[in-house]
């Protein structure tokens, strides 16, 4: 995978370095990855959009070979806003100051936050497969609450969570792949799943992206609410598949707009897991949307 692309580690904090891949010429594009994924995840989308752009695909903090601190006692550290900030730091030591951003999951509320938090910093914005954090705290029924269970599991009190999931985590993992990401496991590419599975057998891993969790049922909450009202500015798309949950239990559309003021919209077949099924499509879309 990334065949031509160069691998760094740079430091973003006194205990956080952030592993990334990089290549390509032009106008700078960051992707990101989400839970329980790592960079793997554009092994088939970050070639073809380096032919024209370049392009970093990195690890969160807690994630893939990115480091992995220890929770703090609220699980501030593994907040969006922080997450967003490692991001930053990432591209301004590759040299770009403003960049166009596409995350996936967790990525996409990370770039959600960033772009909040620091609105010139982004080009564009592309989020894959989410509805906004508060939305899905604040707006959901037991619909929402079955699908995406994991949720509340993951952010129970340390350590449940991370003595259950570390009993098997093959299993676990596999499972939410097959469960709320409705994919079968047989259809994620199998380079992808070999690095899934060595970066999510990892206890560190299991524990920070359970403080992710926390994190994003509390001080992310918080610093949602606080802008509510506020919209995302720079040009933005929201993507989906049309065969997840996210579509089939909210107005993806309706949200969006509520939140970004230049919005753009997409669907894709396939559910949650859609870049892994669909990487040349997903590609296309976004160089369609980052070179408008």
């Amino acid at each position: 995978m990334f065949e031509g692309f160069e691998e760094r580690f740079v430091d973003v904090a006194a205990d956080v370095k952030i592993h990334c891949m990089v290549a390509g010429g032009g106008p700078p594009v960051l992707l990101l990855h989400g839970y329980p994924q790592s960079l793997a995840l554009w092994a088939g989308v970050a070639p073809r959009l380096a032919e024209r752009f370049t392009v970093v695909c990195a690890d969160l903090r807690g994630y893939g070979d990115s480091s992995k601190p220890k929770g703090a006692p609220d699980s501030a550290n593994y907040s969006f806003r922080v997450m967003a900030g490692d991001q930053i730091t990432l591209m301004h030591r590759l040299g770009f100051e403003r960049f166009h951003l596409v995350g996936h999951d967790r990525g996409g509320r990370t770039g959600h936050r960033l772009a909040l938090d620091d609105p010139g910093r982004l080009l564009s914005l592309a989020v894959l497969d989410i509805a906004p954090t508060q939305a899905m705290f604040m707006e959901t029924n037991r619909h929402v609450a079955a699908a995406y269970w994991h949720w509340y599991f993951l952010s129970l009190p340390a350590p449940f969570p991370e003595r259950l999931i570390g009993a098997d985590p093959d299993y676990f993992f596999e499972t939410c792949f097959e469960t709320w990401g409705k994919m079968p496991i047989a259809d994620v590419p199998p380079d992808a799943l070999e690095e899934y599975r060595r970066c999510w057998r990892d206890p560190a891993m299991i524990h920070a992206s359970c403080c992710d969790y926390r994190a994003a049922a509390t001080v992310d909450l918080e610093h949602d609410e606080a802008d509510t009202g506020r919209t995302v500015d720079c040009p933005a798309l929201a993507l989906w598949g049309s065969e997840g949950f996210m579509h089939h239990c909210f107005d993806m559309g309706a949200l969006w707009r509520k939140r970004c003021s230049n919005l753009r919209t997409e669907t894709l077949p396939g559910a949650h897991f859609f870049v892994d099924q669909f990487p040349k499509e997903t590609a296309a879309i976004m160089a369609d949307f980052i070179g408008a």
